[in-house]
């Protein structure tokens, strides 16, 4: 009898898959009670999911004990998930090396921050043909280019050439799954069948956690890292008091802007990933429940203090408020949006684009530039348009070019959208393309789709 250990999970249903939860804050551990008991029941993975935690001490009846054998005598995360039970197969492992030993699939749940250290330790123990899914809500910035790169990718290039890794993402506050209430997520991979339903699988509980797939592991993403931030606005809008009306429109351009953000830095991105839990449900229930709103309407409260805007903060004294109210709201949980924001403020700015994005750059200005509260009414902007649905905003002065038919031959190369944005060549809707045909240049003013 073969060795189910020499198949690839990936590409075939003989073996069983052995999961590993990377990660043990309150995401990880709710994840844990839905993944826990799919592995229990169901004929594809082995009974026993390990789960790293980062071993720390709890009081607990007002003893000192290591957390994670409390988790693994009483099933209960009582510092990060307190109340909830978790599966008797789901197990806590301090050791990252022993946690991930010829684990097959992987499950990134931890502040993004951490993954360089541990991701050498994770490659040397995981199966050869072990593939992984990020529940991470960030993004990674080239240190060279400081152009955004996926988490997702960020894993599977550390983790080696043959390492595949997806995402699961959705509306999904870590409390409300835990708890059982109804709710839906994405996958987003492409690991090819049947691994693609076998993973969906480890996370779909019908009735309460319904998972659908979909192939678009960058829209997915994305939408997961911007949501945070477009969540800080929210909580502004809650700070100083303004309704709900105010908050669907903050909503509706922030949308926008997560949309705009994934097709010009990601190629592929499908416009129907903004309808899926990944995208409008995620961006909702995070603007009226997520940590990121939370806190931003504590950040709010805080400038606002008693109702007069009158304090100018610099960004090391705003860096100095969100670190206090992370740690009297959060109890050890990182806060995302106020990372995201900045990266993707510097990204925005060093393409000359900000202008396109008014409310990510209203977010940010009131977060860390002293802006007031009050003013992020200014970036919930509505966009007139000209007849033909052009756009009129433009970060350059108008320029006049003759209209030419192109004709493509052998040995021309269109640029793409990301590249000629990098190169400034931006008109609202439209760019400036610029064809290479052997040593002649072709100019001509063409819509981009």
């Amino acid at each position: 009898m073969a060795n189910p250990m020499d198949s690839n999970p990936q590409t075939s249903s003989e073996q069983l898959d052995r999961v590993c939860i990377v990660g043990s804050g309150n995401w990880g551990s709710a994840i844990a009670t839905k993944v826990g008991l799919n592995c229990a029941r169901l004929p594809y993975f082995e009974d026993q999911v390990n789960m790293w935690v980062y071993e720390e001490m709890v009081e607990v009846d007002g003893e000192s004990r290591k957390l994670t054998e409390v988790i693994n005598s009483q099933h209960e995360n009582v510092k990060y998930l307190p109340g909830i039970k978790l599966p008797e197969n789901v197990i806590a492992v301090a050791d990252l090396a022993e946690a991930c030993r010829g684990a097959t699939l992987l499950i990134f749940v931890l502040p993004h921050q951490f993954l360089p250290r541990l991701l050498p330790t994770i490659r040397e123990a995981c199966h050869p043909s072990c593939r992984g899914v990020s529940l991470i809500k960030g993004l990674d910035f080239c240190k060279e280019t400081g152009e955004p790169l996926l988490i997702s990718k960020s894993i599977s290039d550390a983790m080696g050439p043959d390492f595949e890794c997806g995402v699961l993402m959705g509306a999904n506050v870590a409390n409300e799954v835990a708890e059982g209430q109804m709710c839906e997520s994405t996958l987003a991979s492409n690991f090819g069948p049947p691994a693609d339903e076998i993973t969906r699988l480890v996370f779909d509980s019908p009735p309460s956690f319904r998972v659908q797939h979909i192939a678009d592991v960058a829209g997915a993403e994305v939408c997961g890292a911007l949501k945070n931030v477009i969540a800080l606005g929210a909580g502004f809008v809650d700070g100083v008091g303004l309704g709900s009306n105010t908050k669907a429109a903050l909503l509706r351009v922030g949308l926008k802007e997560m949309a705009k953000f994934c097709h010009m830095f990601f190629d592929g991105v499908r416009d129907d990933t903004f309808t899926e839990s990944c995208g409008m449900a995620d961006l909702i229930t995070t603007c009226y429940g997520g940590r990121n709103r939370k806190c931003a309407e504590a950040f709010a409260r805080e400038r606002l203090q008693a109702d007069t805007n009158v304090i100018h903060l610099d960004e090391k004294e705003c860096d100095m408020l969100w670190a206090k109210i992370e740690s009297d709201l959060l109890h050890g949980q990182k806060l995302q949006g106020t990372l995201t924001a900045k990266e993707a403020y510097a990204l925005l700015e060093s393409q000359r684009v900000l202008g396109d994005f008014p409310l990510i750059k209203c977010i940010h200005d009131i977060a860390f530039k002293g802006k007031p509260v009050g003013d992020i009414v200014e970036g919930i902007a509505v966009t007139s348009r000209h007849a033909g649905g052009q756009s009129p905003t433009s970060p350059f002065p108008p320029l006049t070019l003759p209209v030419m038919q192109i004709t493509f031959r052998p040995g021309m190369r269109p640029f793409s959208k990301k590249t000629v944005l990098k190169f400034g060549f931006h008109f609202g809707d439209h760019l400036l393309i610029v064809l290479y045909a052997l040593h002649t240049v072709t100019i001509s003013h063409a819509t981009v789709t």
